[in-house]
């Protein structure tokens, strides 16, 4: 079964779409929808476009790569902008679900490093832009631990979870949850071979009873609350609830972990395609995007905006890595049809 058959099908399924397609696609002819990260964009921003072109912007929030993927491929329409990551740009670009960008419309792409320019999922930048970026690991509240992690045995192994036992959780996110297990027992977070991800699955299998949830959107709520003492999550989620205690801290574990973008894309089902390309641009005007990474405490790929990004988050090394970290990091890929096995992995992990 190809990739774009199981999304189909899980679509259909699972989330139920047939047939939403025609209602998500009526819009008012003066709003922009986006379908994104909830948080993700500091609402005066919003305020600050509408000021300047009259246009209403109405905001869905998507809670994974997967529920994206899926919701384009069963045909849903009626979104105009969306933040896909990496390896959802390049599963999106392969089912031709991606209207193509004219950087002639987007002038202030000039604005983007280097280093972020032509990445493995779109070489050519015809059809993303990177947003932002951050890496996946470990985020704790140094007051509660007998000691920091180091490494990701401190989320895996029970006799360093027995005493914790509850108050720990994991992405609610396959890639990324046995992209964890599979970086500790020193295999690619993108394998393919069936028995690494058994392994994977297995390793995260025994991890469950010791953990209060699967959670990908309020870990960092519940660890300023105290009832989590340790989560697995994005690095900008704990720069934010640093703000609030202190106590909150980041690492990469030793063994390594993710590194991803999240990216500024175009439905080819958009109705408002040159509007979408205007919105694209006002987001990477330095100013505004400073104010995104200044409100959201996750690093920019925009170079231009590196003079109004407040000191402290330019000189974090949680929020912007050390040069030497990146080389520990992988990135996230389209497996083809490899995905089934982490599907039926995740299947399996979430129901026992």
């Amino acid at each position: 079964m190809t990739l774009t058959r199981i999304y189909s099908f899980i679509a259909l399924a699972v989330l139920g779409l047939v047939g939403l397609e025609a209602c998500a696609g009526k819009q008012a002819p003066h709003e922009l929808h986006l379908f994104i990260w909830a948080n993700y964009i500091d609402p005066e921003v919003y305020r600050l476009f509408e000021q300047e072109f009259g246009v209403k912007v109405i905001e869905e929030n998507v809670d994974s790569n997967e529920t994206l993927i899926l919701k384009l491929q069963a045909g849903v329409t009626g979104y105009d902008i969306i933040t896909p990551s990496d390896y959802a740009v390049e599963a999106l670009i392969r089912q031709g679900l991606l209207a193509e960008l004219d950087l002639s419309k987007i002038p202030n792409f000039q604005n983007i490093s280097q280093r972020f320019r032509g990445l493995y999922y779109d070489p050519q930048n015809r059809y993303s832009i990177p947003y932002l970026w951050g890496t996946t690991g470990i985020g704790y509240n140094a007051q509660k631990l007998e000691s920091p992690p180091t490494s990701w045995a401190d989320l895996f192994e029970p006799s360093r979870l027995e005493r914790y036992k509850h108050r720990v959780s994991m992405l609610d996110d396959p890639r990324e949850a046995l992209g964890a297990a599979l970086k500790y027992l020193g295999y690619s977070v993108n394998s393919t071979d069936p028995q690494q991800i058994e392994a994977a699955k297995n390793l995260l299998l025994a991890q469950k009873p010791y953990l209060a949830r699967y959670d990908s959107e309020t870990y960092d709520d519940f660890l300023l609350s105290g009832d989590l003492v340790m989560a697995h999550g994005w690095s900008g989620e704990f720069a934010k609830a640093r703000l609030e205690n202190p106590a909150i801290r980041y690492v990469i574990p030793q063994e390594g972990g993710v590194i991803w973008t999240d990216n500024l894309a175009i439905p080819k089902s958009s109705q408002k395609i040159e509007l979408a390309h205007t919105f694209i641009d006002f987001l990477l005007r330095p100013q505004i995007n400073a104010r995104i990474v200044n409100f959201l405490r996750y690093p920019s790929a925009n170079d231009a905006a590196k003079p109004y990004i407040l000191p402290e988050i330019l000189h974090d090394p949680s929020i912007y890595p050390p040069d030497e970290i990146p080389e520990r990091l992988e990135w996230i890929r389209d497996v083809g049809a490899a995905v089934q096995l982490y599907e039926r992995a995740w299947e399996e992990i979430k129901s026992r």
